[in-house]
């Protein structure tokens, strides 16, 4: 981390480049892998196809109990096996709607129509679904857009060290929430990790979850940190992890884990992904719990697209207080990856 005196926030320029948000999807997003659905939503035998920047994902869980994920474009004339809008599917094979290839959810081909009739002599074998790679961690499923990821329990390093036993419990989703931020990703990723302000926009919400500002802690890991604050009575501690690239990992004592996520779209908004995960026996209360999320995010929300504004009127910020030490924590890492390109007179200064 950048020493106190150094210390100083990312430049509002790199939120206002097309440039740098090219540079951010092939340097910077593609180090890391990505939530994309709660793995309770996928049982074995169904396939769901999702959407990650713009990369078209079909996700199939095969009867061998492996959960992987394959682009979803048959290789023959990249026409989608199925679309996001029709959710979890069950399925056995996957059969291409405009030729009819079909295939397990192993992604091997079992035949093509009329396949005697190739103009070239045809080999099945030489035509696999594209793989990509995807794990299972804290009950969801997760992605990589690069071939070189950094190692999905490297990235989730302060999480697994802090509260393994929590991640490792297999839980049900509860609830799902998804909007569109007026704002640059990183203003909302920055919001998230933002801790100075949260007793003052957030008095009846967040604040009385967290507890008084007194009691905050922080603790940092290579790629991973964390705010811990005791949880009501007792030893225990609700913690915030922060994530990259645009990940938010909430852990509550009580079993309930939530994941969010700000997914860039363009320069001046995002998509904000919300999961809401428990114990089985708390599948009652999910919509409720997430209304109580939504509450103190729709109080970010006017925060956020407050200073998307502000930003784009040449707005240069200000000193780090003590309690954003984990946004600079995570730019560190925005910086150091980027750092190539910068150095390069690639990005703005």
């Amino acid at each position: 981390m950048p020493s106190a005196a150094t210390a100083a926030f990312l430049p509002p320029e790199l939120y206002r480049s097309e440039a740098v948000a090219a540079l951010e999807r092939v340097h910077y997003a593609s180090r890391f892998w990505h939530p994309v659905a709660a793995a309770a939503e996928l049982p074995a035998g169904h396939v769901r196809a999702v959407e990650l920047q713009g990369l078209p994902v079909l996700l199939c869980h095969g009867s061998d109990g492996v959960v992987r994920a394959f682009r979803n474009r048959c290789p023959h004339r990249a026409v989608a096996f199925r679309e996001p809008a029709e959710g979890t599917v069950a399925c056995r094979r996957l059969v291409c709607p405009y030729h009819g290839w079909t295939y397990d959810l192993g992604g091997t081909l079992l035949a093509a129509a009329r396949e005697a009739e190739f103009i070239e002599p045809f080999d099945r074998e030489a035509w696999p679904l594209e793989a990509l790679a995807c794990q299972v961690r804290a009950s969801l499923l997760w992605v990589a857009l690069g071939a070189d990821p950094i190692p999905l329990d490297e990235q989730l390093d302060l999480p697994l060290q802090e509260a393994a036993v929590a991640l490792a419990r297999p839980l049900a989703s509860l609830a799902f929430h998804r909007q569109t931020l007026a704002c640059n990703w990183k203003i909302a990723h920055d919001n998230t990790l933002d801790d100075y302000h949260v007793a003052i926009a957030h008095p009846t919400t967040l604040h009385r979850m967290q507890g008084p500002v007194r009691h905050y802690s922080h603790r940092f890991g290579t790629w991973a940190n964390v705010l811990a604050t005791p949880w009501q009575e007792g030893d225990a501690e609700f913690l915030t992890f922060g994530l990259p690239p645009w990940n938010h990992l909430l852990l509550w004592p009580d079993g309930r884990l939530a994941l969010i996520q700000f997914l860039p779209k363009d320069l001046d908004s995002c998509t904000m992904q919300v999961w809401l995960l428990g114990p089985q026996e708390r599948l009652g209360e999910g919509q409720s719990l997430m209304a109580e999320m939504v509450q103190f995010l729709a109080e970010d929300r006017a925060l956020v697209e407050s200073a998307e504004r502000g930003y784009g009127e040449g707005f240069r910020t200000g000193p780090p207080h003590r309690l954003e030490a984990r946004i600079l924590h995570q730019q560190a890492i925005y910086a150091a990856l980027l750092e190539p390109w910068y150095a390069s007179g690639r990005m703005p200064r």
